[in-house]
């Protein structure tokens, strides 16, 4: 794929890393609505949240992304947080690349 979380995963584009692991990324987002904004992205390119099966391996997965933005969360050191997930077009989403918004303010 050639989206632009893609060619971000891929280092191609550069962005404020701050998290990494086998499966996801999580950067800085370029337009905060928060004081701390980061995405967490997973590197497999799957469009929406909506695309994943309804299958364990479905659940796996989210669990996986769902697990990742909480230990995002952690790292920045956000005491609480808001976690926030586009869905389509009709469900704001922009970048069709499933992401999760991590937004809060440090302690």
């Amino acid at each position: 794929m050639d989206c632009v979380f893609c060619r971000i995963v891929r280092g191609e584009l550069p962005s404020r890393k701050v998290y990494e692991d086998e499966g996801f990324v999580a950067f800085h987002d370029i337009r905060p609505k928060a004081p701390v904004h980061v995405l967490v992205v997973p590197k497999e390119h799957v469009e929406k949240l909506s695309d994943y099966p309804d299958t364990e391996e479905g659940e796996r997965k989210l669990g996986a992304l769902f697990r990742t933005a909480n230990r995002v969360a952690r790292l920045l050191g956000l005491p609480g947080y808001k976690l926030q997930v586009h869905v389509g077009e009709k469900g704001g989403q922009e970048v069709f690349h499933v992401h999760v918004h991590v937004m809060g303010s440090p302690g």
